[in-house]
């Protein structure tokens, strides 16, 4: 690893809810281990309330990242979404692959009621939309286990003794789902890895936001 190399850690999640696919862990596994100066470590999390984050926090410690971008599914959506918030709601439509189903739970029952992602992440989406990709900043990361482990993300990140910045990106279904669900929009696969890889280029060389108008709901 070059000495200069910022160290970034990707999750996807496995698949959930009858899938035998996730984009997100197909896409993250798809990362080169070295990306312009950032150096990758790319990991699958289970889609589990009760176990992603214990995943993740073990990662953590274990790299010593400088940035982490979590990553997973948004079936119906058309772009790729970089998350500006997360929520302090567990509120499951379907139940998680361990079976679990909460309702109008907090994340950390001690938490604030929302983190902002500390990406840049209006730099990133106007450089995927430079690089041809369809690109939003999304003001609403649902509450799922996307949310949860965006929520426990920063949690961890607010606490930990190792500055780090950390964010999120929904992405769409690839084009297998697509045709099966039929109708549903799609994303290929490899734009999904190339949106990745912009995100971390420019958060590893931009600390600073740039000031322009992001107002999607999703």
């Amino acid at each position: 690893m070059p000495a200069n190399s910022v160290k970034a850690l990707v999750t996807g999640f496995d698949p959930f809810g009858g899938d035998e696919v996730n984009p997100s862990g197909m896409a993250v596994g798809r990362l080169q281990r070295q990306i312009g100066d950032v150096a990758v470590t790319a990991i699958e999390l289970p889609t589990s309330y009760a176990q992603s984050a214990k995943v993740l926090m073990a990662a953590i410690d274990e790299t010593r990242p400088d940035i982490v971008l979590c990553v997973g599914q948004a079936g119906g959506r058309t772009d790729l979404c970089l998350e500006r918030v997360a929520i302090n709601v567990q509120d499951a439509r379907i139940r998680d692959n361990d079976g679990n189903q909460p309702i109008d739970m907090p994340v950390v029952a001690s938490g604030p009621a929302a983190y902002f992602s500390t990406l840049p992440i209006k730099a990133c989406v106007a450089e995927m939309r430079r690089a041809g990709l369809p690109a939003v900043v999304s003001n609403t990361a649902g509450t799922f286990v996307c949310n949860h482990i965006f929520y426990a993300l920063m949690d961890i990140i607010r606490q930990h003794p190792n500055p780090m910045r950390g964010g999120f990106l929904h992405i769409p279904y690839v084009p297998e789902q697509a045709s099966r669900v039929g109708g549903a929009p799609s994303m290929a696969l490899g734009d999904i890895v190339r949106g990745i890889e912009i995100i971390l280029e420019v958060s590893a060389n931009q600390a600073e936001d740039i000031h322009t108008a992001e107002g999607r709901i999703s």
